[in-house]
């Protein structure tokens, strides 16, 4: 979620006294007749700490997902001036990546949870013409490499050593740029990733115009050319599956976020978050599993 985004979200918990709820908005099509992901439920997604990403965790067993929000960032980050926090990813062995963004600088933030708990911070000086939203990332499966996005019409995303679990990383140090997934088609307004597999991601846009793909906020997947790695680029085909759910009691403009694929059952999870005053009572955390 951007910064207008959870500036909204805000306004809308100190205004609730006085919003009122609008007609029932009925969910636009589809964009195929036959959808690649078929929706089984959903769960109603807190707008303080469950408003912009999420992620399954594999170690230690048995462990909640883990949700980020205007209310999860410690004062102790935010003080700082990092005030945003993004689509956050685990690797396979335990590792937790935060991403982080301040409203002005040269730099982006990755908070890093190990397996023990501890929690380290890694920097990454912006490279020239890198745009300072950092919106989600997404740690491939042999845990060595991490995607990360830019919020905007882009044709690209980047790709680091995963902080943490990459042997040349350090907290000491700044966080490289090694390489780049090159689209062969522009995404707009890209709010999280997941990997599938070692060569193929899906990825939750927030996309309000419909233009790139004949739909708006569409699921999308990306099947890479090779894997992910810190030697040379790849290739990203680019496909537009379906619209995701846009369902409310109120009219307005609805704000996708977050996604995550939970490879142990297959389950994928989408966070939209709700129109006006609906943000408080039906933003969702939507279930799928493929057709």
């Amino acid at each position: 979620m951007p910064l207008r985004a959870w500036q909204r979200c805000h306004a809308a918990l100190t205004a609730v006294v006085a919003l009122t709820t609008a007609a029932v908005l009925s969910a636009a099509p589809p964009a195929s007749a036959a959808a690649a992901w078929t929706e089984l439920g959903s769960d109603r997604a807190d707008p303080l700490t469950e408003s912009q990403g999420l992620t399954s965790v594999e170690v230690p067993a048995n462990s909640p997902n883990h949700y980020t929000g205007i209310g999860t960032i410690p004062v102790s980050v935010s003080s700082r001036g990092w005030n945003h926090v993004g689509d956050p990813d685990a690797s396979y062995n335990g590792y937790y990546v935060e991403p982080y963004q301040a409203d002005s600088g040269s730099a982006k933030m990755y908070r890093v949870q190990a397996p023990g708990g501890a929690w380290s911070e890694y920097v990454h000086t912006l490279s020239s013409g890198e745009a300072l939203n950092n919106s989600w990332v997404a740690i491939s499966p042999d845990g060595q490499w991490m995607l990360s996005g830019e919020y905007g019409t882009m044709s690209r995303f980047l790709v680091f050593p995963t902080p943490g679990v990459n042997a040349s990383t350090s907290p000491s140090a700044n966080l490289p740029q090694v390489s780049t997934v090159n689209l062969d088609h522009a995404v707009r307004d890209v709010q999280g990733c997941d990997f599938v597999n070692a060569t193929q991601l899906l990825c939750s846009s927030d996309d309000p115009a419909g233009t790139l793909f004949g739909v708006t906020k569409p699921l999308l997947q990306v099947d890479l050319s090779a894997a992910a790695n810190g030697t040379s680029d790849v290739t990203g085909h680019v496909t537009a599956l379906q619209q995701l759910p846009l369902k409310s009691s109120c009219s307005g403009t609805f704000e996708v976020e977050g996604i995550d694929y939970d490879r142990r059952d297959g389950t994928l999870r989408v966070i939209v978050v709700s129109p006006g005053f609906c943000v408080l009572t039906d933003s969702k955390t939507y279930r799928f599993k493929r057709s």
